[in-house]
Order: structure tokens, then sequence, then C-alpha cells
């Protein structure tokens, strides 16, 4: 698996997040980071939008977190992983800049993924995308981590 996202994620607890669920995370996510780009809202997201598909592989299932994507609950996102990383084609999560993801990313997505209909910052859903994607893979192989009953 792979993420590819804009921007480079410094030392700090957004990489700490990340690093605690890609060090368990079977099979690997691989971080690739592309440039942020400068300019006006609209030509920050095309050139970022032009690195984000540069980066994506021609073959590759790719996933979009955006806020207008699907929203779904941990034991559906684990069926839905399952089925995605069944495909024999690379599983890429694309995840954009400060000022979210162009229309062409968004053209080429197989599959648009929302973790809610909150804003979060783009360097913070790395991590909230590996705390799920880990999630998943534990609610897959039977793993005690997830708790789906509520007190």
């Amino acid at each position: 698996m792979r993420l590819i996202a804009v921007g480079r994620l410094k030392p700090g607890p957004e990489h700490a997040l990340l690093d605690r669920y890609t060090e368990r995370l079977r099979p690997a996510l691989e971080l690739v980071e592309v440039p942020e780009a400068r300019g006006a809202p609209a030509e920050i997201k095309r050139r970022e939008a032009q690195a984000l598909l540069a980066a994506l592989p021609p073959s590759a299932f790719a996933v979009a977190l955006d806020e207008a994507g699907e929203p779904l609950a941990s034991l559906a996102f684990a069926a839905r992983l399952e089925a995605w990383l069944g495909l024999s084609r690379p599983l890429c999560f694309l995840v954009g800049g400060a000022e979210g993801l162009d229309a062409a990313v968004l053209a080429r997505a197989d599959a648009a993924l929302s973790l809610g209909a909150m804003t979060w910052p783009h360097m913070l859903v790395r991590g909230l995308l590996a705390e799920q994607l880990y999630r998943a893979r534990a609610i897959a192989t039977g793993h005690p981590y997830h708790r789906a009953g509520r007190p």
C-alpha cells in the first residue's frame, strides 16, 4: 500500500502518530511525499494534482481522501480494504494539501473516502488514515484491537 501526500511531514506529534501505525501495519504503508505548491488556490491545486498523479503508478487503484468521499464505519472500511487489496493492483491513497484535491485527481480516483464531515489538517490525515488502515487489518485478521460494541 502507498500513501501519496502533498507536503513534507516534519518531526512532531503528527509524524509520531503516523509512525506508530505504519510500523505495525501489514502490508506495509509506503509514504510518498510530493511538494506543496505556491500561488493562487486554483494554481496550487492544479500543480499539486500534477505531482500526485505523476507519483501514482498507472495501474494503481487510487483512493482519494476527500470530504465529499464516502464515509465508512470501521467494519465497512475493513471489508472494502480487503476487497481493494484483492484486486492485484497497487493500492494508493491520495491526500491533497491545504487547498484540497483538484478535480483531475478526483476524476482519476477509483474511489473517494471521507474521514468525516469535519475538516482535518492535511498533515494529520496521514496518521488518521494509518490508524484506520491498521484497525481495518486488525478487524480482518480477528485481532482484538477493534472493539465494536458500545458500553
